[in-house]
């Protein structure tokens, strides 16, 4: 299972690169002439694009298959796969370049079209099972982090959750299914207030309950056999899983990665409880938290 930005995303582009280098071999150029006629001083670009070793650009794939003369389909094909290579990667930086409420925009689509929906998660409370106040805390903890100015943090935190409670929505989609699993210490973690954390609870137990939503939760004490907790990870329908890494987001689309997932999703499904063990797993959570409470 990839564990860095390095892993999928350097892999794809290393594979592509591995095509061009292909392209131009069976056009019977070397790497000096092929930097000639590309007008390149620096022939060991060539090299460095060939071995995944720098960025490969929409441009880059144009020089080759403009130098080799590759037919329109395999131009077609090749552009298609850059594309996908230079989004598997997008750093939090980036994502969250045009603001917050831009960011969670941006995915909305994929979750109006979707018809199963799979989200694990180890750390926190997924985005859809969020209560306003835990979303206004997480969005704000990323703000504060930017160090932005605290007017304008306030008025971008708002939008950004009125956007993924809208979202929230789509929940009641009577054509789709969402599942979420997180391991029990997701349950305990608290980063927020003890308030806050109890209204989140509760409100997990209540979206169990929604035809359409299935919850499972991994008990701590559970015989994994093996199965180790994994990094946060979603798979949307059986085409696309977005990783959640400590500095941005991975999405593999290649249908070998994207069965590993699959495969990993059935494992740890396996170990969750569901239903009314599900409940139980939050109630004792809940009691904790109170006794806690009470404590103070």
């Amino acid at each position: 299972m990839p564990s860095s930005p390095s892993s999928s995303a350097q892999a794809a582009r290393e594979l592509l690169g591995a095509k061009l280098r292909v392209l131009r071999e069976g056009s019977g150029l070397s790497g000096r002439a092929f930097a000639e006629r590309a007008g390149w001083k620096a022939p060991s670009s060539v090299s460095m694009i060939e071995k995944g070793q720098r960025t490969i650009t929409a441009r880059h794939v144009d020089v080759w298959c403009t130098v080799c003369g590759a037919s329109e389909l395999r131009r077609r094909q090749l552009m298609a796969e850059q594309a996908a290579v230079a989004g598997m990667w997008v750093p939090y930086s980036q994502l969250n370049r045009g603001g917050l409420e831009a960011a969670q925009r941006s995915i909305r689509q994929l979750y109006e079209e979707l018809a199963f929906a799979r989200s694990y998660q180890p750390k926190v409370i997924p985005g859809l099972g969020q209560t306003e106040a835990y979303t206004r805390a997480a969005l704000t903890g990323i703000l504060v982090e930017q160090r932005v100015e605290t007017r304008q943090a306030h008025e971008e935190v708002e939008s950004a959750v009125a956007e993924r409670m809208d979202r929230q929505r789509l929940l009641s989609r009577p054509d789709a299914r969402w599942f979420f699993l997180l391991e029990e210490p997701v349950l305990w973690y608290r980063p927020y207030s003890p308030g806050l954390h109890c209204e989140q609870l509760l409100h997990l137990m209540e979206l169990r309950r929604r035809p359409n939503v299935f919850l499972g939760i991994i008990p701590a004490d559970a015989d994994r056999r093996g199965v180790h907790p994994e990094e946060a990870f979603d798979i949307t329908d059986d085409h696309l899983v977005t990783v959640e890494l400590v500095s941005g987001y991975l999405s593999v689309t290649l249908p070998d990665e994207v069965a590993l997932y699959r495969a990993m999703w059935e494992r740890l499904w396996a170990l969750a409880a569901t239903g009314t063990a599900a409940t139980a797993l939050i109630r004792s959570a809940l009691k904790r938290l109170e006794a806690g409470q009470d404590g103070v």
